[in-house]
């Protein structure tokens, strides 16, 4: 049985103090929530929120990752100075680091691999453009972008990642997949993590739908069976929104 998780991405928004007024406001509200819940918040909110998140159902997530663990490398954050700081996901791939930050199917996979080597949970993003759905290539990127994700990446790791499905045409445009469509995806998915691996991989492995989810159509949206939970972006950013995902189902 799949447990349901919901992450919010907060992108580059709030400040520290910010980050501990939300935490106060939601850690109430979710309280017993069914989901597991994780917030993945800037770098420089990470030590502040991993005290207040402490001993609570809500877990701490980064939204990037460098492939080494030190170096000289100028501006990145490794996995051991994430897990340092509290957290215990991150996002990796995400369309926005792809499209104006230069990330590839390569680094993505080398980030995919240091996450796992150092014992955080990857949440890993791949999506179509809006050009690739309207030219029909929704499973052909899908099909490219798992292959090169997993690639050297072992059975027993590969079910301790989570897939994040974010059409780029949705992502914070107020568009979403229809819940249908969405499904189709997430199916095919697993699918291909299936015949990577194996069907118990398929089957055990969590895909999430990102792409403008929020309170209006979360529920339409985990009631299809390939889908285990999101990764919202705007709507994670107001603790009594963000809540009415998590519990989507009322619970």
């Amino acid at each position: 049985m799949r447990k349901p998780f919901i992450a919010g991405n907060w992108k580059m928004n709030k400040s520290v103090a910010e980050t501990r007024d939300y935490i106060t406001a939601f850690l109430p509200l979710v309280k017993g929530a069914e989901a597991e819940i994780a917030l993945c918040v800037p770098y420089t909110n990470l030590y502040a929120a991993a005290e207040m998140l402490k001993g609570t159902n809500v877990i701490l997530g980064a939204q990037n990752i460098a492939w080494a663990n030190k170096g000289a490398f100028t501006g990145e954050i490794s996995a051991p100075m994430l897990l340092d700081a509290g957290a215990s996901c991150v996002i990796i791939g995400h369309s926005e680091r792809r499209e104006m930050f230069g990330d590839t199917d390569r680094t993505v996979n080398m980030r995919l691999d240091a996450a796992l080597k150092n014992g955080l949970t990857p949440i890993l993003c791949v999506g179509e453009t809006e050009r690739e759905r309207a030219q029909y290539k929704t499973k052909a990127v899908i099909k490219k972008q798992i292959i090169a994700a997993f690639e050297n990446i072992s059975a027993a790791d590969a079910v301790k990642v989570i897939v994040a499905y974010e059409p780029i045409w949705a992502i914070g445009t107020g568009r979403t997949a229809t819940p249908d469509d969405a499904e189709l995806t997430c199916a095919y998915i697993r699918k291909r993590i299936g015949a990577k691996y194996s069907e118990t991989a398929g089957a055990a492995i969590r895909i999430l739908y990102g792409g403008s989810m929020n309170p209006q159509n979360a529920q339409d949206l985990m009631l299809r069976s390939n889908i285990d939970g999101g990764l919202i972006g705007g709507a994670s950013l107001i603790p009594e929104d963000f809540v009415k995902v998590v519990k989507y189902n009322g619970v």
